[in-house]
């Protein structure tokens, strides 16, 4: 009897065991950044809290630099379900949700205060979630700076732009932007763009500072005019998929997380840029501060364009208000 009784708790032991390792989670996360880079930081920390909060239960697998695909190809495997979670850039997720459009408007922040409001606001947390309808949902921003014009020869007005073969993201609103100060928008893969700068193929790119140092196209492009047009973030994603198989505790873990992640890495960016800067101008860059407001004024034709987009128009009226 003794010996039955001790078979019985022993299998109930195994099946609760079971049971716990049943209910542990795993989730792969992929983007193209370095492991040097303040958004890969920041999501190493985010899986140690995510694994703190969860007691272990809980975990992130991140592969960085490329490692599972293109930012777009990322996104078709959060889709199907073959990835958990990605970050993107906000100008490549307006493909998959275009109201997300505005957030790469020129000179639509004020300043990185007021981007930061905007994000961490009501209109910030309605646009992370524009693209639930197809299958992606948005968990946070992570800064990705103020993008400026770098090139092989001077940039001081919108002058020096004219019919110049500027590199740009896969973004409509990127190439208007280019297109509205009199340049020629070249969409180019970020992997292909340091040997189109050094053979001639652009005369030039924009980017944020810690991008444009830790790429090397410093090498190549000795003048980066910081006319900060766009300040366009990254946004973190999750696949529907993956999210509607984490239970209300696991959603709710992950969310804390990631806003957590969030705060630190805009600490861990505004450091890199300072770095950047410093690390150019040793190289040879020359830094050019320009009027902006020349360059502003050029582009308010952007914004008229989407008077006839009501829901559109209403978004960038919302951001605009954000004190």
């Amino acid at each position: 009897m003794k010996y039955r009784l001790l078979v019985f708790f022993a299998m109930l032991f195994s099946l609760s065991a079971c049971s716990e390792l049943s209910e542990s989670k795993t989730l792969k996360l992929a983007h193209g950044l370095d492991t040097q880079h303040p958004v890969h930081i920041a999501m190493e920390f985010m899986a140690e809290s995510l694994a703190e909060k969860s007691g272990g239960t809980f975990q992130l697998e991140i592969y960085p630099s490329g490692q599972l695909g293109s930012e777009r190809q990322c996104l078709e495997l959060l889709q199907i379900g073959s990835l958990g979670m990605t970050k993107v850039s906000a100008a490549v997720m307006e493909n998959f949700a275009p109201n997300i459009q505005v957030l790469s408007l020129p000179y639509i922040f004020r300043s990185r205060e007021h981007n930061y409001h905007v994000l961490d606001s009501e209109v910030g947390r309605k646009l992370l979630i524009q693209g639930e309808q197809f299958w992606l949902r948005g968990l946070t921003y992570f800064d990705a700076g103020q993008r400026s014009f770098y090139s092989k020869e001077p940039i001081r007005t919108p002058a020096d732009l004219q019919n110049k073969k500027v590199r740009v993201q896969e973004s409509v609103t990127a190439m208007n932007l280019v297109r509205s100060l009199g340049g020629a928008p070249t969409p180019i893969s970020w992997g292909e763009l340091y040997t189109a700068l050094q053979q001639g193929v652009v005369d030039g790119a924009e980017n944020n500072p810690p991008s444009f140092y830790t790429s090397r196209h410093y090498e190549v492009c000795k003048y980066y005019t910081l006319n900060e047009h766009t300040a366009v973030p990254d946004i973190l994603v999750i696949g529907s998929v993956a999210w509607n198989s984490l239970d209300e505790q696991q959603q709710q873990w992950l969310q804390e997380a990631a806003d957590e992640a969030k705060v630190y890495q805009r600490k861990l960016w505004q450091e890199a840029e300072r770095e950047a800067l410093e690390a150019v101008t040793a190289a040879g860059v020359e830094i050019i501060r320009p009027d902006k407001t020349l360059f502003s004024e050029m582009t308010k034709s952007l914004f008229d364009a989407y008077k006839d987009q009501p829901e559109k128009y209403q978004l960038i009226k919302e951001i605009q208000a954000v004190q």
